[in-house]
Protein backbone atom coordinates (compact mmCIF):
# COMPACT_ATOMS: atom_id res chain seq x y z
CA UNK A 1 0.00 0.00 0.00
CA UNK A 2 1.10 3.58 -0.58
CA UNK A 3 0.51 6.53 1.16
CA UNK A 4 -1.63 9.06 -0.81
CA UNK A 5 -0.10 11.55 -2.35
CA UNK A 6 -1.49 15.22 -3.18
CA UNK A 7 1.49 16.54 -4.70
CA UNK A 8 2.59 14.10 -7.32
CA UNK A 9 5.92 12.64 -7.83
CA UNK A 10 8.80 14.79 -5.95
CA UNK A 11 12.90 14.78 -5.79
CA UNK A 12 15.66 12.98 -3.97
CA UNK A 13 15.48 13.75 -0.24
CA UNK A 14 12.10 15.99 -0.79
CA UNK A 15 9.66 15.44 1.89
CA UNK A 16 6.98 12.99 1.58
CA UNK A 17 3.42 13.37 0.57
CA UNK A 18 1.73 15.91 2.19
CA UNK A 19 -1.28 14.35 4.12
CA UNK A 20 -4.69 15.07 2.22
CA UNK A 21 -7.81 15.35 4.14
CA UNK A 22 -8.61 12.03 3.59
CA UNK A 23 -6.54 10.96 6.53
CA UNK A 24 -3.19 12.56 6.83
CA UNK A 25 -2.22 15.15 8.53
CA UNK A 26 -0.23 18.07 7.57
CA UNK A 27 2.82 20.09 9.69
CA UNK A 28 2.31 23.75 11.11
CA UNK A 29 5.91 24.83 10.23
CA UNK A 30 8.58 24.24 8.91
CA UNK A 31 10.85 21.94 11.51
CA UNK A 32 14.26 22.67 12.31
CA UNK A 33 15.50 19.36 11.83
CA UNK A 34 15.82 19.83 8.19
CA UNK A 35 13.10 17.23 6.97
CA UNK A 36 10.70 19.79 6.10
CA UNK A 37 9.59 21.25 2.73
CA UNK A 38 12.90 22.42 0.46
CA UNK A 39 12.57 25.96 -1.28
CA UNK A 40 12.58 23.84 -4.49
CA UNK A 41 12.55 20.35 -5.43
CA UNK A 42 14.96 21.62 -8.53
CA UNK A 43 17.40 23.65 -6.47
CA UNK A 44 21.23 22.69 -6.24
CA UNK A 45 23.67 20.35 -7.87
CA UNK A 46 22.46 16.70 -8.93
CA UNK A 47 24.34 13.68 -9.48
CA UNK A 48 25.17 11.77 -12.53
CA UNK A 49 22.70 9.23 -12.81
CA UNK A 50 25.42 6.36 -12.34
CA UNK A 51 26.28 7.65 -9.35
CA UNK A 52 22.48 8.22 -8.12
CA UNK A 53 21.69 4.23 -9.09
CA UNK A 54 25.01 3.24 -6.95
CA UNK A 55 24.03 5.23 -3.81
CA UNK A 56 20.50 3.71 -4.50
CA UNK A 57 22.03 0.33 -4.61
CA UNK A 58 24.10 0.89 -1.41
CA UNK A 59 21.38 2.10 0.65
CA UNK A 60 19.50 -0.76 -0.40
CA UNK A 61 22.00 -3.12 0.78
CA UNK A 62 22.23 -1.47 3.81
CA UNK A 63 18.63 -1.91 4.63
CA UNK A 64 19.16 -5.63 3.80
CA UNK A 65 21.42 -6.05 6.06
CA UNK A 66 20.29 -4.37 9.42
CA UNK A 67 16.86 -6.41 8.65
CA UNK A 68 18.72 -9.90 8.27
CA UNK A 69 20.92 -8.55 11.08
CA UNK A 70 17.44 -8.06 13.05
CA UNK A 71 16.09 -11.11 13.01
CA UNK A 72 18.72 -13.33 12.86
CA UNK A 73 18.22 -16.01 15.22
CA UNK A 74 15.05 -14.49 16.23
CA UNK A 75 11.81 -17.19 17.23
CA UNK A 76 8.35 -16.46 15.82
CA UNK A 77 7.57 -14.46 18.79
CA UNK A 78 10.73 -12.09 18.43
CA UNK A 79 10.41 -11.15 14.61
CA UNK A 80 7.65 -8.25 14.85
CA UNK A 81 9.78 -6.86 17.79
CA UNK A 82 13.13 -7.15 16.23
CA UNK A 83 11.94 -5.49 13.12
CA UNK A 84 10.44 -2.38 15.08
CA UNK A 85 14.20 -2.42 16.45
CA UNK A 86 15.05 -2.26 12.51
CA UNK A 87 13.10 0.06 12.13
CA UNK A 88 14.17 2.72 14.69
CA UNK A 89 17.99 2.24 12.97
CA UNK A 90 17.42 2.93 9.52
CA UNK A 91 15.02 5.79 10.27
CA UNK A 92 15.29 8.78 12.19
CA UNK A 93 12.45 8.10 14.40
CA UNK A 94 12.74 7.23 18.27
CA UNK A 95 10.61 4.04 18.39
CA UNK A 96 8.24 1.93 16.54
CA UNK A 97 5.36 -0.83 17.14
CA UNK A 98 3.55 -3.08 15.06
CA UNK A 99 -0.32 -4.11 16.14
CA UNK A 100 -2.68 -6.24 13.72
CA UNK A 101 -5.96 -4.71 12.90
CA UNK A 102 -8.75 -6.32 14.67
CA UNK A 103 -12.69 -5.60 14.68
CA UNK A 104 -12.61 -4.46 18.50
CA UNK A 105 -9.00 -2.76 18.55
CA UNK A 106 -5.94 -3.21 17.69
CA UNK A 107 -3.92 -6.47 18.84
CA UNK A 108 0.19 -5.23 19.32
CA UNK A 109 2.50 -7.78 18.45
CA UNK A 110 5.98 -6.29 19.24
CA UNK A 111 7.85 -2.79 19.79
CA UNK A 112 11.11 -1.46 20.03
CA UNK A 113 11.36 0.09 23.77
CA UNK A 114 8.33 0.23 26.51
CA UNK A 115 7.65 4.25 25.35
CA UNK A 116 6.51 2.94 21.84
CA UNK A 117 4.30 -0.22 23.55
CA UNK A 118 2.50 2.57 25.72
CA UNK A 119 1.67 4.55 22.63
CA UNK A 120 0.43 2.00 21.12
CA UNK A 121 -1.82 0.45 23.96
CA UNK A 122 -3.01 3.84 24.03
CA UNK A 123 -4.28 4.45 20.53
CA UNK A 124 -5.72 1.22 21.43
CA UNK A 125 -7.30 2.13 24.55
CA UNK A 126 -8.76 4.83 23.03
CA UNK A 127 -10.07 3.54 19.94
CA UNK A 128 -8.18 6.91 17.98
CA UNK A 129 -4.99 8.22 16.70
CA UNK A 130 -2.62 7.85 13.35
CA UNK A 131 -2.47 3.77 14.07
CA UNK A 132 -6.37 3.12 14.25
CA UNK A 133 -6.64 5.90 11.03
CA UNK A 134 -4.43 3.88 8.90
CA UNK A 135 -5.80 0.81 9.55
CA UNK A 136 -9.20 1.92 9.37
CA UNK A 137 -8.08 4.14 5.76
CA UNK A 138 -6.01 0.70 4.74
CA UNK A 139 -3.27 3.61 3.67
CA UNK A 140 -0.93 5.95 5.66
CA UNK A 141 -1.36 8.39 8.17
CA UNK A 142 1.18 10.93 9.13
CA UNK A 143 0.69 13.24 12.17
CA UNK A 144 3.91 15.61 11.58
CA UNK A 145 2.85 18.30 14.44
CA UNK A 146 1.19 16.71 17.10
CA UNK A 147 1.37 20.13 19.12
CA UNK A 148 -1.10 22.62 16.68
CA UNK A 149 -4.21 21.89 13.86
CA UNK A 150 -4.86 19.62 12.47
CA UNK A 151 -3.15 16.50 14.49
CA UNK A 152 -4.15 17.83 17.81
CA UNK A 153 -7.53 19.08 16.97
CA UNK A 154 -7.89 15.68 15.15
CA UNK A 155 -6.24 13.47 18.22
CA UNK A 156 -6.67 15.54 20.50
CA UNK A 157 -6.01 13.14 23.92
CA UNK A 158 -3.86 10.93 21.93
CA UNK A 159 -1.82 14.01 20.70
CA UNK A 160 -1.58 15.28 24.82
CA UNK A 161 -0.83 11.71 26.19
CA UNK A 162 2.19 11.23 23.39
CA UNK A 163 3.88 14.98 23.93
CA UNK A 164 3.78 14.32 27.22
CA UNK A 165 5.69 11.08 26.55
CA UNK A 166 8.51 13.23 24.61
CA UNK A 167 6.88 12.16 20.92
CA UNK A 168 5.57 15.19 18.24
CA UNK A 169 5.41 12.59 15.24
CA UNK A 170 3.50 9.78 14.30
CA UNK A 171 4.05 7.99 10.88
CA UNK A 172 1.80 5.12 10.55
CA UNK A 173 1.93 2.63 7.49
CA UNK A 174 -0.62 0.19 6.66
CA UNK A 175 1.01 -3.84 6.37
CA UNK A 176 -1.16 -6.16 3.66
CA UNK A 177 -1.43 -5.07 -0.08
CA UNK A 178 -3.88 -2.76 -2.15
CA UNK A 179 -6.78 -4.79 -1.51
CA UNK A 180 -6.60 -5.88 2.48
CA UNK A 181 -5.26 -4.27 5.47
CA UNK A 182 -3.54 -6.13 8.32
CA UNK A 183 -2.53 -4.05 10.47
CA UNK A 184 0.08 -1.37 11.09
CA UNK A 185 3.77 -0.37 11.13
CA UNK A 186 3.70 2.61 13.83
CA UNK A 187 6.85 4.93 13.72
CA UNK A 188 7.09 7.58 16.40
CA UNK A 189 9.45 11.08 16.46
CA UNK A 190 10.33 13.04 19.32
CA UNK A 191 11.04 16.00 16.08
CA UNK A 192 7.84 17.54 13.93
CA UNK A 193 8.36 17.31 10.60
CA UNK A 194 7.92 15.35 7.45
CA UNK A 195 9.36 12.12 6.52
CA UNK A 196 11.89 12.58 3.32
CA UNK A 197 11.40 10.62 0.07
CA UNK A 198 13.90 8.32 0.83
CA UNK A 199 12.65 7.87 4.22
CA UNK A 200 9.43 7.20 2.93
CA UNK A 201 10.88 4.57 0.91
CA UNK A 202 12.64 2.71 3.86
CA UNK A 203 9.62 3.22 5.97
CA UNK A 204 7.35 1.60 2.98
CA UNK A 205 10.44 -1.25 2.49
CA UNK A 206 10.14 -1.75 6.17
CA UNK A 207 6.36 -2.01 6.09
CA UNK A 208 6.49 -4.93 3.50
CA UNK A 209 9.06 -6.80 5.09
CA UNK A 210 7.04 -6.96 8.35
CA UNK A 211 3.95 -7.66 6.20
CA UNK A 212 5.93 -11.19 4.72
CA UNK A 213 6.98 -11.54 7.91
CA UNK A 214 3.61 -11.87 9.46
CA UNK A 215 2.17 -13.73 6.91
CA UNK A 216 5.30 -16.56 7.63
CA UNK A 217 4.85 -16.62 11.50
CA UNK A 218 3.41 -20.15 12.88
CA UNK A 219 -0.10 -20.18 14.40
CA UNK A 220 -1.08 -22.78 16.81
CA UNK A 221 -0.97 -26.13 16.13
CA UNK A 222 1.16 -25.24 13.29
CA UNK A 223 4.38 -24.91 15.55
CA UNK A 224 3.56 -29.13 16.37
CA UNK A 225 4.16 -30.06 19.73
CA UNK A 226 8.15 -29.42 19.77
CA UNK A 227 7.82 -25.94 18.29
CA UNK A 228 7.75 -22.72 19.80
CA UNK A 229 4.75 -21.50 21.74
CA UNK A 230 1.61 -20.87 19.66
CA UNK A 231 2.25 -16.91 20.95
CA UNK A 232 -0.06 -15.44 17.71
CA UNK A 233 -3.12 -18.10 19.15
CA UNK A 234 -2.23 -16.70 22.57
CA UNK A 235 -2.12 -13.12 21.50
CA UNK A 236 -6.22 -13.71 19.95
CA UNK A 237 -6.76 -15.66 23.03
CA UNK A 238 -6.29 -12.56 25.07
CA UNK A 239 -7.55 -10.57 22.79
CA UNK A 240 -11.21 -12.54 22.63
CA UNK A 241 -11.55 -11.63 26.18
CA UNK A 242 -12.37 -8.16 25.23
CA UNK A 243 -15.75 -9.31 23.56
CA UNK A 244 -16.66 -11.29 26.40
CA UNK A 245 -16.06 -8.37 28.35
CA UNK A 246 -18.43 -6.51 26.36
CA UNK A 247 -20.61 -8.42 26.11
CA UNK A 248 -20.71 -8.70 29.92
CA UNK A 249 -20.75 -4.99 29.93
CA UNK A 250 -23.96 -4.97 27.39
CA UNK A 251 -25.60 -7.26 30.21
CA UNK A 252 -25.03 -5.05 33.26
CA UNK A 253 -25.46 -1.43 31.66
CA UNK A 254 -28.12 -2.84 29.45
CA UNK A 255 -26.56 -1.27 26.43
CA UNK A 256 -25.29 -1.83 23.21
CA UNK A 257 -21.81 -2.80 22.15
CA UNK A 258 -20.23 0.20 20.69
CA UNK A 259 -21.10 1.63 24.19
CA UNK A 260 -20.03 -0.97 26.10
CA UNK A 261 -16.74 -1.27 24.81
CA UNK A 262 -16.62 2.73 24.90
CA UNK A 263 -17.24 2.04 28.71
CA UNK A 264 -14.64 -0.23 28.90
CA UNK A 265 -12.17 1.87 27.18
CA UNK A 266 -12.80 5.03 29.23
CA UNK A 267 -12.59 3.45 32.24
CA UNK A 268 -9.14 1.79 31.19
CA UNK A 269 -8.41 5.63 30.22
CA UNK A 270 -9.32 6.62 33.54
CA UNK A 271 -7.76 4.33 35.76
CA UNK A 272 -4.16 4.70 34.08
CA UNK A 273 -4.63 1.11 32.04
CA UNK A 274 -4.80 -0.76 28.83
CA UNK A 275 -8.55 -1.79 28.01
CA UNK A 276 -6.75 -5.18 27.51
CA UNK A 277 -6.35 -5.39 31.08
CA UNK A 278 -9.78 -4.26 32.32
CA UNK A 279 -11.26 -6.58 30.04
CA UNK A 280 -9.36 -9.30 32.02
CA UNK A 281 -10.49 -8.17 35.20
CA UNK A 282 -14.03 -8.28 33.44
CA UNK A 283 -14.13 -11.51 32.32
CA UNK A 284 -12.16 -12.58 35.90
CA UNK A 285 -15.52 -11.06 37.47
CA UNK A 286 -12.48 -8.76 39.29
CA UNK A 287 -14.54 -5.70 37.90
CA UNK A 288 -18.52 -5.05 37.23
CA UNK A 289 -19.92 -1.75 35.30
CA UNK A 290 -22.89 -0.75 37.08
CA UNK A 291 -25.81 1.59 36.08
CA UNK A 292 -25.16 5.02 37.05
Amino acid sequence: MRPRDAHGDAHGDEPGPSPGPAGEAGTCATPADGTGPLASPGHGPRRPEPRRRADRERGRGRIADVIAAGVRGAGPAEIPGRLCTAAVELLPVAGASVSLRSNAMPVQLGSSSDRAARLSDLQATLGDGPCTAAAAAGAAVFATDLTCDPDLVRWPVFAQQATAAGIRAVYSMPLGDDTLCVGTLDLYREAPGELTRRELRVAELVARVMTVALMALPRGEENGPEGDAPWLSGLATAHDEVYQAVGMIMVQLGVGSDEALARLRAHAFAHGRSALEVAHDVVRHRKRFDRD
